[in-house]
């Protein structure tokens, strides 16, 4: 009996996420459905050329948190916390939440920058963000064109630092709210920069990411190999990789060979590498 419940309490919460993921699919569409109609940068029609696919990846991205990333950031916390002394991991616990969430937002963002850049400079790695890369149309829901494996070791090289220093931690009062909205934060400006909006920043793109800011990421000349940052700029100043003319991209995508199908991208970084597969280019500082 005792069992029976148990099962049906995990497909009601299971319903309740799946819920809420429709929820915020909708919100995010009519936000960005006539953003990207009235300001576009290149006009193009609701349903273009992938974004059934994007879609998919959209729900596979949205799951991928509960099976994948919560338990290894949980085993990453653990161990951090039994590897590092208390005074280090403790340092920050004693901060309001505003600061401890300012500190976070940019020390994560250290992480997310250089997790970033070694899936562009270590092939291994870009095998899957590939996948990321192979839009030809820049949309909101490009955001969520990545492989798990690509998106879950990104996120965990910004939750490591958050751990380390101690403004994320396993224990306290409600533990995992600053990595929480760390993330919701960032996921959601993310939808921003990868939408289809010539929407600039003026002098705040030097403090805060724009469309144009990460379109120039998705080119597909070799500038692609530039601005890694989610939301701070100011990361690719430091490290020397910052690109951001006056114009947009010309054209988007990747030489990477890759499928048009939800399954076959999810496949394709698994296949050995084949001849003459094209390897990434490493940025120049």
């Amino acid at each position: 009996m005792i069992s029976f419940l148990a099962s049906h309490q995990h497909v009601y919460a299971y319903l309740v996420q799946a819920l809420r993921i429709c929820i915020w699919l909708v919100i995010y569409t009519a936000i960005f459905v006539p953003l990207e109609y009235f300001f576009a940068v290149r006009p193009a029609k609701v349903f273009y050329k992938g974004w059934a696919t994007n879609l998919g990846w959209y729900f596979v991205g949205a799951l991928t948190p509960i099976f994948v990333l919560g338990p290894s950031s949980a085993l990453i916390a653990t161990a951090i916390h039994a590897i590092l002394p208390t005074a280090v991991t403790d340092a920050t616990a004693g901060l309001p939440l505003w600061a401890r969430m300012v500190a976070a937002m940019v020390v994560g963002e250290v992480g997310f920058y250089w997790g970033h850049r070694w899936t562009h400079e270590w092939p291994w790695l870009w095998r899957f963000h590939a996948v990321h890369h192979s839009a030809t149309h820049m949309s909101y829901l490009v955001n969520n064109r990545a492989h798990p494996v690509d998106s879950v070791f990104t996120r965990l090289c910004g939750l490591t630092l958050l751990y380390a220093t101690g403004l994320a931690s396993t224990v306290g009062k409600d533990p995992g709210l600053v990595p929480l909205l760390v993330l919701l934060i960032g996921g959601t400006w993310s939808y921003f920069i990868h939408a289809n909006v010539r929407w600039r920043l003026g002098p705040l793109e030097e403090v805060l990411s724009s469309p144009a800011f990460h379109h120039w990421h998705h080119t597909r000349d070799d500038h692609r190999d530039h601005n890694y940052s989610s939301m701070l700029p100011v990361m690719d100043r430091v490290f020397g990789t910052f690109y951001l003319p006056r114009e947009w991209p010309a054209e988007y995508g990747t030489d990477t060979p890759m499928s048009d199908t939800l399954t076959g991208q999810f496949l394709d970084p698994f296949i050995p590498q084949r001849q003459g597969e094209v390897q990434p280019r490493v940025a120049k500082s």
